[in-house]
């Protein structure tokens, strides 16, 4: 079964970048240094921003982040500190070289998913992508994690370097025994926009037409196989209404420097609608992505149009042909 995702009021969705510090140099990364910091955040730090977040009254969902958070050696307390809290769900996005021991210091129960970063179905290109020998690492980190009772999601970061791999993931995941699966668009920020202004004749995003034709047919093929698929909407279809997640849904994108945003295309920018100080949420001042939120243009988001208007086509009227949807509006395929 096929179905878009909609916002929902009823819950919260904290991402939570702990550090920026990384043992890779993925030529897709969408870290900036520049404009997230360098810092490790103390676990303390974490855990009083954490409280700043969870809300009681709706669904509270974590997600763990880096750089590479099993880095950070007091993950094991942040976790269980998240729970104390009352967060309904934590998540730990990795790239499977789980330091720190880190299965041995938290539990199944505590952790909902360990969420996998594997772009490519082969050594070959996912080691171009992300760094040599991460292809065996990473395999080896989701066979560990299954093995200890982990449940397990692998994140896809489709790209016009690796696209024509993605037909080759259901069968791998299969194998490996992982039961969710992450398409995601790759975002023009970053590293990644440094790598793209070198590849103007093959743009890192797909087409609209390549994105159709191979995205959604692959999530169908994984759901077949008992792997249940969530991708961006990314084009909208004729007859569909653009919405903005940032009008109408409490996602957060929290960086070790304090900024906090609400739309991750923001991130390479000094855009952010809040900042924490002194442990405190502090609402920025005007011009920021808030402000951006409520425009209406015929191009759908404006963000996307700002920042990564290169997957976007026009007609000979000037009018573009299509509307991009909002960047968190996804597709579900179940089983």
């Amino acid at each position: 079964m096929q179905k878009t995702v909609s916002f929902t009021r009823n819950s919260v969705n904290v991402f939570f970048h702990i550090l920026t510090r990384c043992n890779l140099r993925c030529r897709h990364c969408y870290i900036n240094p520049g404009q997230h910091g360098q810092a490790d955040l103390d676990t303390d730090t974490v855990v009083d921003w954490l409280s700043l977040f969870h809300q009681s009254a709706k669904k509270s969902n974590l997600i763990l982040l880096g750089g590479e958070p099993t880095l950070h050696p007091g993950l094991p307390e942040i976790v269980k500190a998240a729970r104390r809290i009352g967060y309904d769900s934590v998540t730990i996005d990795t790239n499977g070289y789980l330091f720190n021991d880190i299965l041995d210091k938290v539990r199944p129960a505590e952790v909902d998913y360990f969420s996998f970063s594997l772009d490519g179905a082969t050594p070959e290109t996912n080691d171009r992508i992300r760094g040599a020998g991460c292809y065996a690492r990473c395999t080896e980190g989701i066979r560990k994690a299954i093995a200890g009772g982990f449940a397990v999601s692998v994140i896809y970061t489709v790209s016009s370097e690796n696209a024509h791999e993605l037909p080759l993931m259901p069968p791998l995941l299969k194998g490996l025994g992982v039961r969710r699966f992450f398409i995601q668009v790759i975002g023009i920020r970053g590293r990644s926009a440094e790598v793209e202004s070198h590849l103007a004749e093959k743009p890192l995003q797909l087409t609209k037409t390549r994105w159709e034709s191979l995205v959604p047919p692959v999530a169908r093929q994984a759901a077949d196989a008992g792997i249940a698929t969530i991708y961006p909407k990314v084009f909208l279809a004729p007859g569909e209404t653009f919405e903005c997640a940032g009008n109408v849904a409490d996602n957060y994108f929290i960086f070790p420097n304090g900024r906090v945003y609400r739309c991750p295309l923001c991130e390479d920018y000094p855009l952010h609608a809040m900042t924490i100080v002194s442990d405190r949420l502090v609402r920025t001042g005007k011009i920021n992505e808030a402000d951006l939120f409520t425009l209406s243009i015929p191009e759908g988001c404006v963000i996307n149009k700002l920042v990564q208007g290169g997957n976007i086509e026009y007609g000979e009227n000037g009018e573009p042909r299509y509307q991009i949807a909002c960047c968190l509006l996804k597709e579900e395929v179940s089983p």
